[in-house]
């Protein structure tokens, strides 16, 4: 993912056609080798988490770990200062994944942390307070950091559920495995 400012078109770095056919070869090597005992695991653990397989295998391609935790946005989870509690369809996808990934939510203020678990015993497992609109970088990064330190997940196996562009940004800033838009978590497709 770009930084911020970029505009998204193609790097202008040299050798980048060499990168993207090594890259593309490498991957085409390693696909045929893997035994299929082995897909039908990734297979199973992706149908677990609730991800379709081609989402699951190319976070887990990038990050090098599987997903061992989901860090929801207070807004991925539709989480408003009048309401606590999560919304239904919303809460059940979570309950679901009771014992396949920790599930953390970084709610904004005024909301409180401790006050959003309390309204949803058994469908997250950790809550704190969301980055701020204006932080700078170090403090972005320094606030994701600290909502995994809590329940002790390393960010390369947790993928952030993200409602907004500014929110995307936390995964570059707490350099975490990867992101899912709230549709893809919630409404995934066939």
């Amino acid at each position: 993912m770009a930084g911020m400012g970029h505009n998204g078109g193609p790097t202008m770095e040299p050798g980048f056609g060499f990168r993207k056919y090594a890259w593309g070869r490498a991957r085409a090597e390693l696909l045929p080798s893997l035994p299929l005992q082995i897909v039908r695991i990734r297979v199973a653990r992706a149908q677990r988490l609730g991800l379709d397989y081609k989402t699951y295998a190319t976070i887990r391609a990038a990050s090098g770990r599987d997903i061992t935790g989901f860090l929801f946005s207070g807004n991925a989870l539709s989480i408003r200062p009048g309401r606590l509690e999560l919304p239904g369809a919303v809460g059940q996808r979570l309950a679901e994944l009771d014992g396949a990934a920790d599930r953390i939510v970084a709610v904004y203020a005024p909301a409180h942390p401790d006050a959003v678990l309390a309204a949803n015993p058994g469908r997250l497992d950790s809550a704190a307070s969301a980055p701020g609109f204006t932080d700078n970088w170090a403090t972005l990064r320094t606030r994701i950091r600290a909502a995994l330190r809590g329940r002790n997940m390393p960010p390369d196996g947790v993928v952030l559920v993200a409602a907004t562009t500014v929110e995307r940004e936390w995964r570059v800033a707490g350099k975490l495995a990867g992101v899912l838009a709230v549709g893809q978590m919630f409404h995934p497709g066939p």
